[in-house]
């Protein structure tokens, strides 16, 4: 949620919002109830206007990323009940507002406020935000200033509420919890290129050729003094190729993971490990990569952060009477109505509050 709420933030402060295919949007009372958290009432409009800075991301980015247009992209089904994808980000978009005002309500168990300083910045790129998009794009969006500046003071309070409410964890971890070690390995991939280049499955003649090669790789590298990996692949044609892995790691393929994991001195190597795309060996490097393990000690005490922080969220939720108005929201039409940004000329390159 975190990284959502500060994009977010930062776009509609940097950004301007276009709009494209204005067909068949829903009709709705800005002043009409998506949802009420508690004593907070979320209006249509906030709704809105918090919606169109999401769904302009996704357009920009992930539509693009995929190859397709915004609007194919919202109808495309994600499950077998047929759920759109437009449906299931909408679902999510509904609860992380909500969050917003949760965050809000409880600001003051950690002493988070808003600053004059900081309402100012808001109030001044609200001022912009409304200033550089035409009334129909406003329209179009709920875009008027005073959905933006609330937008802003909820995002701004859930920034400055992360690092408190992620305080206190328990920081230590063990070598032994954090243990990552390490391998090399060669990849024997069971595909090949045709007469023009072009990578084609291999035939099953092929591929038990492939196997006895890799075979005779292991062996002949399990046999040797130096069991030198490296030297061993560059001489036989292929590349080696280096990771840290524990035992709950699936790449580059859960099986290879497995069977270096059973090797109990570094430097041994694996038989030929079967994958369905080709065959591995690999070769025990370290069985405590330190660099590894100190990074894994980094994650573990971020995840029970993000843990402590959802649990938060969680029991917030639990904790507060929330009703959706699904009817409203339902109107709220991402398939057809596109969001675009265009580049503003003056920048605010930080949520306010944020160093």
């Amino acid at each position: 949620m975190k990284q959502r709420i500060k994009r977010t933030a930062a776009v509609s402060l940097a950004g301007i919002l276009t709009m494209a295919s204005l067909t068949g949007c829903g009709s709705f009372d800005n002043d009409d109830v998506v949802a009420t958290v508690g004593n907070d009432k979320i209006t249509a409009g906030m709704a809105n206007f918090y919606a169109r800075m999401q769904q302009a991301q996704y357009e920009s980015y992930y539509a693009s990323m995929m190859g397709t247009t915004g609007e194919a992209m919202w109808a495309q089904q994600v499950d077998e009940e047929g759920t759109t994808y437009e449906q299931s980000v909408k679902e999510s978009l509904l609860t992380s507002l909500e969050n917003l005002y949760l965050m809000k309500q409880h600001a003051g168990e950690y002493e988070v406020v808003v600053t004059d300083e900081e309402l100012k910045g808001i109030q001044e790129a609200a001022v912009k935000f409304d200033e550089d998009n035409a009334l129909e794009d406003k329209e179009a969006v709920s875009g008027y200033q005073k959905y933006v500046e609330e937008y802003l003071r909820l995002a701004t309070i859930a920034y400055k509420m992360e690092a408190p409410m992620k305080t206190g964890v328990d920081e230590e971890v063990s070598d032994e919890e954090a243990a990552q070690k390490s391998m090399k390995y060669v990849y024997f991939a069971y595909s090949t290129k045709d007469e023009e280049g072009n990578p084609k499955d291999m035939t099953d003649e092929e591929k038990e050729n492939l196997k006895k090669t890799a075979q005779e790789f292991a062996k002949n590298l399990k046999d040797s003094e130096a069991k030198d990996i490296d030297a061993a692949a560059q001489a036989a044609g292929y590349e080696v190729q280096s990771t840290t892995f524990d035992s709950e790691s699936v790449s580059p393929d859960a099986g290879l993971v497995k069977a270096v994991d059973s090797l109990t001195a570094e430097g041994e190597v694996t038989d030929v490990v079967e994958s369905d795309y080709g065959l591995y060996v690999g070769k025990l490097v370290s069985l405590l990569d330190r660099e590894a393990t100190d990074q894994e000690k980094k994650n573990i005490v971020e995840e029970r952060k993000k843990e402590q922080y959802d649990g938060l969220i969680e029991k917030w939720r639990k904790d507060t009477e929330i009703e959706e108005q699904q009817k409203v929201w339902d109107k709220i039409d991402f398939e057809n109505q596109g969001v675009t940004f265009k580049e503003s000329t003056d920048k605010y390159d930080s949520v306010p509050g944020e160093e």
